[in-house]
């Protein structure tokens, strides 16, 4: 598949870039590191000095939050460079550096932010979080489970991609006004997700899972896997919304690309300098 073969290419460059300067590399990672931990380290100390949060145990807290990690961790590894912040491409005027490529748009989207090496920085610690806590909850691992863990952290993460894009496509109408929309938008999502949402009165909750979902991204598909809730229905239920997000996104997005399509980018001059 083209898409494997552009990968690999990506993967080759994202590992040689990694590898010309070691130094750069591991300030990189270390820097990266710390920046995705405070992400969840709110929760995770309330977690340890109250030995859990609400009626969750504080390794079940534990395991969230390495879900969490690790589904930024996937969203930075596969949609860096600005895909996932789909805004900023937008509002200055980058659109058309992916419209005038030799393949199509949404391929473009998929494979151009793919960086797998560089993203290690979140999904390693993730993933370390999740199999010390699993061990500890006595996690009875399946292909039954593995299944449903891998269709949830595909739902989670077409939550995410699909709340940036529905707001970065604001950026069509506003270029300027709207350029860090998408920004704003993961950082809701970012501020939210580390939290159990059990207990929350239900119009709030009811409002971080679909005005701001940020529940979809680790408490609701953890609550499947750790037994919390049945594991179906509830396991199928991310999968679910992460469909419903992405088609409404795709509609706002396709009439935003129709108004670009009309108006081309503000943010350029004819020599290609930025306004």
């Amino acid at each position: 598949m083209r898409v494997l073969k552009l990968w690999r290419l990506y993967a080759w460059m994202d590992l040689t870039w990694i590898l010309q300067d070691p130094i750069t590399a591991v300030t990189y990672f270390i820097s990266d590191l710390f920046v995705n931990l405070t992400l969840v380290v709110g929760a995770l100390l309330l977690a340890e000095r109250f030995d859990g949060i609400g009626s969750w145990s504080r390794d079940q807290v534990v395991f969230m939050l390495g879900y969490a990690i690790l589904v930024r961790g996937i969203v930075d590894g596969i949609f860096g460079f600005n895909i996932a912040f789909i805004s900023r491409r937008i509002g200055r005027g980058q659109l058309d550096h992916v419209l005038i490529q030799p393949q199509s748009f949404w391929l473009a989207l998929l494979v151009d932010g793919f960086t797998p090496f560089s993203g290690l920085t979140a999904t390693l610690p993730g993933l370390v979080l999740m199999v010390l806590a699993g061990q500890r909850l006595s996690i009875e691992v399946s292909p039954g489970w593995l299944g449903l863990f891998g269709a949830n952290v595909l739902g989670s993460l077409g939550v995410i991609l699909a709340f940036s894009f529905l707001w970065g496509s604001l950026a069509f109408w506003s270029p300027r006004g709207a350029e860090e929309i998408s920004s704003s938008a993961m950082r809701m999502i970012d501020q939210l997700k580390p939290f159990p949402l059990d207990g929350v009165a239900p119009l709030l909750l009811g409002g971080l899972l679909t005005v701001v979902p940020a529940g979809f991204v680790a408490w609701y598909p953890v609550r499947a896997l750790l037994g919390i809730a049945a594991p179906l229905p509830t396991g199928l239920v991310t999968p679910a919304a992460a469909l419903g997000f992405l088609a409404l996104t795709i509609l706002v997005y396709r009439k935003g690309m129709r108004h670009y399509g009309y108006t081309g980018s503000q943010r350029y001059h004819s020599m290609g300098h930025r306004r």
